[in-house]
């Protein structure tokens, strides 16, 4: 990279650079089998804007910025909401939250109405202790305002160094003024399963709170408990579950659907794949329970389970978030998690923007006491029990 002071710098350095530019499109193009032939005028605009930018622009600025917000410019006129260029660390942090343990605030966030929202606070992690609430919506991190941002961005935000403090915004329910939290950051690392035998039934409770690596074992672990407690039928938590891993899921859910698929995944290229399920799964009665905010993986697994006949859904239609990313690592540590295939249900159902519709529909009204999804669903079970 080539400087440049008051009276406009190395001329050689520049023509070294535009040099270096224009070999890198070069092979862009010829790496795109010509495909910019039809646009060369709009690919010199972008060899004339970055020029102009290195050479008139009043402050200096780094080759690496152009070329990240020119991936970045690419990427968002998409206009696909789960297609997005990663920088190193952001990309490091989604890499965490695959593996299931970072350092960060133990909180689960998700968006809704275009707002960052906590989805659910983890007993005895930072959050919870900052007093901070499901249904809070974040208005700021450190100053940032980020209404509008996408989910991987805002949680590389909130991640950090062990020990080191971070400032929300917060908009609560009821409240005028936003509230201005600080937060320690710590290690978390929480179970993304977690079940317990209702009390005087013989049903288990299982709620999964999103899809990681180690949701598969964790889900195997708390069967085993639940069966060993005298387990007869099963609930499934879905509720404000916003998705995962996509391998993680079919493996969870081939504890609850019959041999046969789980779920189809359709391919620009035409290419077609399909996940199945072993046939080695739990005969008890099912109940999955979702809403508005069970999404992506979420929906895969509601809508095996409906599909197969295995289980009653109960709750609200979900989001409806029925295509597929893949994450692709770039050099110098970034990643772009772009959106490649859409997945349709074992009765090849599209929900993409549609959502799974529950069998049995219930609204949980929050100006009332009481889980009014769980306890129809507790219900359907007891009756099956009976029968």
């Amino acid at each position: 990279m080539y400087g440049y002071n008051k009276q406009g710098g190395s001329r050689v350095g520049t023509y070294r650079w535009l040099a270096a530019l224009a070999i890198i499109f070069f092979i862009v193009f010829i790496a795109a089998g010509g495909i910019l032939a039809s646009n060369y005028k709009h690919v010199g605009n972008l060899i004339k804007v970055v020029t102009l930018i290195r050479t008139q622009y009043i402050e200096p600025v780094e080759t690496t910025t152009l070329v990240d917000g020119a991936i970045r410019g690419m990427v968002e006129s998409l206009e696909d909401q789960y297609s997005v260029y990663l920088d190193a660390q952001t990309f490091k942090r989604l890499q965490e939250m695959i593996r299931g343990s970072f350092g960060g605030l133990g909180i689960l966030v998700g968006v809704k109405d275009n707002l960052l929202t906590v989805v659910r606070v983890y007993e005895g992690t930072p959050a919870a202790e900052a007093g901070i609430k499901a249904g809070d919506r974040i208005l700021e991190i450190d100053g940032r305002d980020v209404r509008g941002i996408d989910l991987e961005t805002a949680i590389g935000l909130m991640r950090g160094p062990v020990g080191t403090t971070i400032e929300l915004s917060l908009l609560r329910e009821g409240q005028a003024e936003p509230l201005q939290v600080t937060v320690v950051r710590e290690e978390i690392s929480v179970p993304t399963v977690e079940g317990k035998m209702l009390p005087r039934t013989r049903i288990g409770y299982i709620a999964i709170s999103q899809f990681n690596e180690k949701t598969p074992d964790e889900m195997l672990e708390v069967l085993s408990r639940l069966r060993d407690s005298g387990m007869r039928a099963v609930i499934l938590d879905l509720r404000n579950n916003p998705g995962g891993d996509l391998i993680a899921v079919t493996r969870v859910a081939d504890n609850f659907v019959p041999q046969g698929p789980i779920v189809y995944i359709e391919y620009r290229s035409g290419k077609k794949e399909v996940k199945e399920a072993d046939g080695q799964f739990l005969r008890l009665p099912l109940a999955v329970l979702v809403n508005e905010n069970s999404a992506s993986a979420a929906e895969i697994l509601a809508a095996a389970v409906q599909d197969t006949g295995t289980g009653v859904i109960v709750g609200t239609r979900t989001f409806g978030k029925g295509v597929v990313q893949t994450v692709f690592p770039l050099d110098n540590g970034a990643g772009l998690k772009l959106t490649t295939a859409r997945y349709l249900t074992p009765d090849k159902k599209d929900i993409n923007k549609k959502g799974v519709e529950p069998d049995v529909l219930v609204q949980d009204r929050e100006d009332l006491p009481g889980d009014e999804q769980l306890d129809e669903a507790v219900k359907l079970l007891e009756q099956k029990l009976r029968n």
